[in-house]
């Protein structure tokens, strides 16, 4: 179940890795995430047409450091050229370019980007083909079930990316119109592990050891792909890691809040940093006794060291997270 894995010419210690999500995998959250021993970590996805562009918001989104490695860049887009350009660049800094094919946002495929090209399999593989071309590190393709009930067509599109020389493929197994509701089909993600003979990464409701070893057991799948399950729970990895579900105290929880904050505050600022640190805190206070109001409080604060007041005085309570 657990072992390393080589995705390509890319070696990682194992094969648990953490998803790319937007607005959560910056560089702060990443670093946390691979100290718990995420073996791969993703970037949030960059727009190929914004890298095009010299988007500085997208190039603070593609900026990694030099301990996050092996790293995964992953990148949007529906139109060829731009792909390829955009994966010449980013292969500068990365292990590994991603392309996504799974994204659901309505503000992503009404463009014909993410999700949106699992209805179009002959621009998927000329994106694929000339991203792989272009890249110099190893292109693997992220994608869904398919786009609806009445089109899966994910293991037609996991060989696709496997013939235009794709070196991995990750699955979520929930359709785009499903969105993020009902349960992920683990059964898409065996069959497209039976389709393709590059390494296949399962995704889709892993939160805790069980589910992880769900997914392995049952679509027999080469490595698992963490999402929102780390979202306020890194620990997630080392659960996984060890099979032991050992749940942090509510003093050690805090501890880790206030170290993502620094980070945070060290990667953007104190003023972008506060306020990107509001949607961690609260995925991490979910358990916590008067979470509501904490948060709420915390939402009001305009400076580091007030949010740390706050969480040191949970800290003092000690009870135990459930």
């Amino acid at each position: 179940m657990i072992k390393p894995i080589k995705i390509g010419s890319v070696e990682i210690k194992n094969n648990v890795f953490l998803a790319p999500m937007a607005g959560v995998t910056d560089m702060p959250f990443r670093k946390l995430c691979r100290e718990f021993g995420a073996g791969l970590v993703y970037t949030e996805m960059a727009s190929s047409k914004a890298v095009e562009y010299k988007s500085e918001k997208t190039e603070n989104i593609y900026r990694v450091f030099e301990e996050e490695h092996p790293i995964a860049i992953q990148i949007f887009g529906s139109e060829p050229e731009i792909m390829a350009n955009t994966a010449e660049k980013l292969s500068n800094f990365a292990d590994l370019i991603d392309i996504n094919m799974g994204c659901p946002a309505n503000k992503i495929v009404k463009n014909g980007e993410g999700s949106a090209l699992m209805k179009n399999l002959d621009l998927a593989a000329r994106i694929i083909e000339a991203t792989v071309k272009a890249s110099k590190v190893p292109v693997s393709v992220k994608m869904r079930k398919g786009w609806d009930e009445k089109h899966i067509n994910a293991p037609e599109l996991a060989k696709v990316a496997e013939n235009c020389g794709a070196v991995m493929v990750t699955i979520h197994g929930r359709t785009r119109e499903q969105m993020y509701s009902g349960e992920a089909d683990l059964e898409i993600i065996r069959k497209v592990k039976e389709t393709v003979k590059i390494p296949v990464i399962g995704n889709g409701d892993i939160r805790d050891f069980a589910s992880a070893e769900r997914m392995f057991k049952e679509t027999r799948c080469d490595g698992i792909m963490v999402a929102r399950g780390a979202q306020g729970n890194p620990w997630i990895f080392r659960e996984i890691l060890t099979g032991k579900s050992d749940k942090p105290t509510v003093q050690e929880k805090i501890a880790l809040i206030i170290r993502h904050l620094e980070l945070e505050v060290a990667h953007k600022g104190e003023y972008t940093g506060i306020r990107e640190m509001r949607k961690h805190i609260a995925n991490y206070l979910k358990g916590v006794p008067n979470s509501s109001q904490i948060k709420e409080e915390i939402n009001h604060l305009e400076s580091a060291e007030e949010v740390k007041a706050v969480l040191n005085n949970i800290r003092k309570m000690g009870e135990k997270i459930c």
